[in-house]
């Protein structure tokens, strides 16, 4: 009877300890930086280094979320060094983007990126192709109107879905423009394959319904033995 009671004990204890151990996995945090090979839309390439970083609560057997990123390469002609930079915001509690696209076109780097989930995407606005577009110019970043980026920008090269468990994956030190592309490949969505420029049907506003009506009130049966 004893053995039997320290049986069921050591169980206990290893639920709990298992328990406690997903737990901790699923408020886990980690910072990973990867380079990668950028192809633009010339040919040329150039390196961008990433960062990522993950935090925060999520469910059990899901990934953690990415709490902020950043983006850093050198522009070719003046060799200035740029960050673009994605940081944790209460409201989506988290980061907000989703990059797919660097480019550089006489001299102007340009960043495509995808908000990334719903509440993102509809602080943005609900962007219909769903790309929210930056430039940088004098030193800054700023959002321009899809329709302002130069019309042969069009081919995704920076690693988009998971990019830190990708670069992970790959195991190198960078990870080449061709495995960039060959992942690109590998989505099923247009919008994913290249840079859209007229809105989709799939990403336009749903109607809201509020449900059908009984044609006529119905009154609830009346009973002799209801209470006032």
């Amino acid at each position: 009877m004893k053995n039997r009671y320290l049986l069921l004990r050591a169980f206990e204890i290893i639920a709990l300890i298992l328990i406690l151990g997903v737990n901790m996995s699923a408020c886990a945090t980690g910072t990973f930086t990867w380079k990668e090979e950028v192809l633009l839309h010339d040919g040329k390439k150039i390196i961008a280094t990433r960062t990522v970083e993950r935090g925060g609560k999520s469910e059990i057997g899901q990934q953690v979320p990415i709490k902020q990123q950043s983006l850093a390469f050198t522009l070719p002609i003046t060799n200035e060094k740029v960050v673009w930079e994605d940081k944790f915001t209460e409201d989506v509690g988290g980061a907000n983007f989703l990059p797919m696209q660097l480019e550089i076109r006489k001299g102007t780097a340009y960043l495509v990126a995808h908000p990334m989930g719903s509440v993102s995407y509809v602080k943005w606005g609900q962007p219909n192709p769903p790309y929210v577009v930056f430039k940088y110019e004098a030193k800054l970043w700023e959002r321009i109107t899809l329709q302002e980026l130069p019309a042969e920008l069009k081919a995704p090269n920076l690693i988009f879905s998971s990019p830190d468990s990708e670069a992970k994956r790959f195991g190198q030190r960078v990870v080449p423009a061709e495995r960039i592309k060959e992942l690109y490949e590998s989505y099923n969505q247009s919008e994913y394959k290249t840079i859209y420029r007229l809105p989709l049907d799939h990403w336009k506003p749903r109607p809201v319904h509020s449900g059908p009506k009984a044609p006529h009130p119905i009154s609830p049966p009346s009973t002799t033995n209801s209470k006032k």
